[in-house]
């Protein structure tokens, strides 16, 4: 929330007049996400867009041996602009018993979602759902049979590509009601997540990596390497008519060897079908973990009356 606030006050110096609401919110609490929804129904009556941000990737391993053998091979570029194969995490479970990284980048966006329809879905006007994905996301990381990656290695890149798919699937089943769902790629960005991957480096080493990165860049558009050059995607969605997009297209920001930024639409590797089974199975999870909060809640009330 310090973080928060430092960021509304920089606002309100350069747009005094504007009005800038903080409210916290965990994503991998279902009971946070809730009060939180229920907060926001009571201060507005309309969004016009909900920007889907919040991800982790947590305790990330990298594979020393696989990026070697990358190294020295056709796929280094492809390494260095999506991490495919050298990055693995190890994943935990919340209170609410859901795999950490599909609830906090994926589940609690989805509940969030539905507790707002009431301020999203408007007769006569339209609202967008923008998500941040990942070059990450890919399709042999997920398993709809396993789709919080309980056996997996790669949460991170699995919770990514569960999140194209379930854009995909919100545009099927909301459009009707003027919602729109985007998807969003910020690049290979320089913040603390990156950082993480490598914890033991210090800064120092960093630093002195960014010439290579730059230079990577030359060959790889996908190297935005800092925040503002990331979000040239998102900036770029809020100005479009949310109905002119393409449902199946990932809207990437790119910065070129010379330093401009863009963006570019390109094909997901999603499926109708797998979609729309991933978002049924996202709706009995919520009617499960809803029964849940209510037998907590009845619970807790008995408890405190004896």
């Amino acid at each position: 929330m310090q973080r928060a606030q430092a960021a509304r006050s920089a606002l309100l110096v350069s747009h005094p007049g504007a009005q800038v609401d903080l409210l916290q919110v965990d994503t991998s609490s279902i009971s946070s996400v809730i009060a939180s929804a229920q907060e926001v129904k009571l201060r507005y009556n309309r969004l016009d867009y909900l920007y889907l941000n919040a991800g982790i990737m947590p305790n990330p391993q990298f594979d020393v041996k696989a990026f070697f053998k990358c190294l020295f091979s056709s796929r280094i570029v492809a390494m260095f602009a999506t991490g495919e194969g050298i990055l693995t995490q190890k994943d935990c479970v919340t209170p609410d018993d859901l795999q950490e990284v599909f609830a906090t980048n994926l589940f609690g966006h989805f509940l969030l979602i539905r507790e707002l329809e009431p301020v999203l879905c408007h007769a006569g006007q339209t609202s967008q759902l923008i998500w941040t994905s990942s070059s990450n996301a890919h399709r042999s990381a997920f398993n709809l049979e396993d789709m919080q990656h309980r056996g997996g290695t790669q949460p991170y890149s699995s919770s990514k590509y569960a999140s194209d798919l379930l854009s995909l699937a919100l545009n099927t089943h909301y459009n009707k009601q003027g919602l729109y769902s985007s998807v969003t790629c910020p690049g290979f960005v320089m913040t603390n997540l990156t950082y993480g991957i490598l914890p033991s480096f210090p800064a120092v080493l960093w630093t002195l990596l960014m010439p290579v990165f730059w230079l990577i860049r030359m060959f790889t558009n996908t190297f935005t390497l800092t925040p503002y050059n990331g979000a040239e995607a998102l900036l770029w969605l809020f100005k479009q008519k949310p109905e002119s997009l393409d449902p199946q297209a990932k809207y990437h920001s790119l910065t070129s060897g010379l330093g401009n930024s863009y963006t570019r639409p390109r094909k997901m590797d999603i499926d109708v079908e797998t979609s729309d089974a991933l978002y049924e199975k996202l709706l009995q999870l919520e009617r499960d973990v809803r029964k849940k909060l209510k037998e907590r809640q009845k619970e807790s009330q008995y408890s405190c009356r004896t």
